[in-house]
Formats: C-alpha cells, structure tokens, sequence
C-alpha cells in the first residue's frame, strides 16, 4: 500500500472545494447566485460558505478531499494525492473577498396588535388568515399610522424583514433584509413552493385556496417583495435573495409555482427564473387567470372593484 506521511494528508484536508474547482477544474464549477455554486456535472450539489452540499444524494463535506471520495468515488489514496500532485504544478490562487457595506440595523416598526386590519379586510383577505398571521407573528399594524406589516422571519423566529403596506402606502422597514422576505411554511412536509411578487398577493391566493374549500396551508407560500426586469441575457440574473434562502434551507423542494402578475414585468420575470435555476427544479408558471395579480382576481369573485373594496375597507 501506497505510504502518504501525515502532513501531506492534512495539507490535502485543508484544500476547500470552491478553491479546488476555481484553480483546477474551472469547467466544472458554475455560478448559481450570490456566493453559491454548484457544479456542471450534479446541479443539485451546491457549494457556499466553505461547505458542500450534493442534495440529491443527501451527501455533503467541507473539503475537496471528501468531494473527490464520495463524489467521484475516488480512494483516499488516490484522492490525496489528486489534490496533492496539482498543488505541486499549479499553487492555488485565494482570492480575497471584496468589502462588503456594514449591513445596516433592521429596526421593526412600533405596532400595535390591534385585530382591525381594515385595509386588508377591504381587499378580500379572508378574516381566518389574517388571524392567522396575526397570532404567529407574521402581521401586524404599525403604530400610529395603522398600515399592515407583513414581517418576514429567520430560521430562529426572529424578525428580519418588514414590508409595510396601506392605502397608497409601500415601504420597508430601515435594514430589512429581502432573504427573510414574508412567508407561510406547510402546516406538513410539502415539496412544493408557490412564489408570489406581494404579501396581499400571497395572501390572496391563500384566501381564494379558502374560497374553494382547500387546505391553504398544503403548500409552502413565499412572497419575493417585488420582482425586477432581468438583464438582457436571463441567464446571468440572480435569483431572488428570498428564493435562494429558501431553496438553500429546505432542499427537499422539487415543484416551484411562479404566481406573478400578469405584466411585462411578472411576465420576464418567470423567463429569467426558469433560466437561471437548476433543471432538477419542476417549474411550471400559474398567473391569475383575470386581472393584474392575484388580489386583482380575488377582488373579481368577491364581486369588488377597486374602489369598492377601498370602501369596504372604511366600512368596517
């Protein structure tokens, strides 16, 4: 058997994969957003923050060493002196990381937790789902100015994010952070994530799914907080900061379902989503049948217009 001392070994485990595939396998590595990769051979292998992880496989590592082992079934040997013989000839590269802005504080608005929520109300949102919300934190009521607050939690529960919505009124809250944007997990596993550009958007569908006398917690339902016109070539759009996280947190997701509005804008948004996610992702685009977005056709079988509903609203 084949002696390898001791340090080389250790020099081998420190060699992360993202440093090996840049320096020497570059046709292997691709970009998927932000500061994750993944890999042209197993796009469900994704590479961020010094780790890898291959979700298909449900296999994942540090180094390039383990990639090399358990990827493509190398020995330890073998792999070893791989990474090894090419240092050799070819010393890597680090690059440094570029400066980043000091993120600023995310700051929740003062609320209060008053049920009224007559804005919402006024646009059709089922009163049981906004009592949903309301008890698990996802939404509240800004104080003193009473617009609706669709909050947007990590993976702790914590708040990171804060859209702030009313009557001729969109904001965010100082230091939201769009990967935390406003969602609702399934009550029970589900492989499916249905993608809205809006809060009320989001929740209007949950209350059409009501409407018909569906579970609308089967799914998991994520708002982007806005989608933007891509670049000329889709491809090198990033995906959204909300959609990454989320993918990132549950790799058990395989159907994505865009609900974007029906405009330019939702329209070139759905092309540039299908061109930069990985194909083992089942993609299929739902817009509202009638109407701008989703509130726009929940206010048509509700039988509001626009004014009406503003009404409706004041009412109660």
């Amino acid at each position: 058997m084949p002696y390898i001392a001791p340090e080389v070994i250790q020099e081998a485990k420190k060699m992360d994969l993202l440093t090996y595939l840049q320096n020497y396998e570059p046709q292997e590595l691709v970009h998927f957003s932000g500061n994750v990769y993944c890999t042209r051979t197993h796009d469900s292998l994704k590479i961020s923050n010094g780790k890898w992880m291959w979700h298909s496989r449900g296999i994942g590592g540090r180094s390039a060493l383990d990639y090399l082992i358990k990827v493509n079934d190398m020995s330890f040997i073998d792999a070893v002196e791989q990474i090894t013989g090419r240092t050799a000839v070819t010393p890597p590269v680090f690059s440094s990381k570029p400066k980043q802005k000091k993120p600023q504080a995310f700051v929740m608005p003062h609320a209060s937790y008053s049920a009224s929520h007559q804005y919402l109300l006024g646009r059709g949102i089922d009163r049981d789902i906004i009592v949903f919300c309301m008890k698990t934190g996802l939404l509240l009521e800004s104080y003193p100015h009473q617009n609706a607050v669709f909050v947007g939690m990590d993976e702790n529960d914590n708040p990171r994010y804060a859209a702030i919505r009313g009557e001729g009124f969109m904001g965010e809250a100082a230091g939201s952070d769009k990967h935390y944007s406003f969602g609702i997990p399934a009550a029970s596993d589900s492989t499916t994530l249905h993608l809205f550009e809006s809060p009320i958007d989001l929740l209007s569908y949950a209350t059409l799914l009501s409407l018909y006398g569906k579970d609308w917690r089967q799914d998991n339902l994520l708002s982007l907080s806005g989608v933007y016109r891509p670049k000329d070539n889709a491809e090198e759009t990033a995906v959204p900061a909300a959609l990454e996280r989320f993918l990132e947190n549950n790799p058990y997701i395989r159907n994505i379902v865009l609900r974007f509005d029906n405009d330019e804008t939702g329209r070139a948004a759905v092309q540039s989503i299908r061109a930069v996610l990985p194909g083992s992702y089942e993609i299929s685009d739902k817009p509202p049948p009638s109407g701008k977005d989703y509130n726009d056709y929940l206010c048509d079988r509700l039988g509001l217009s626009r004014a009406q509903s503003k009404e409706r609203s004041e009412a109660r």
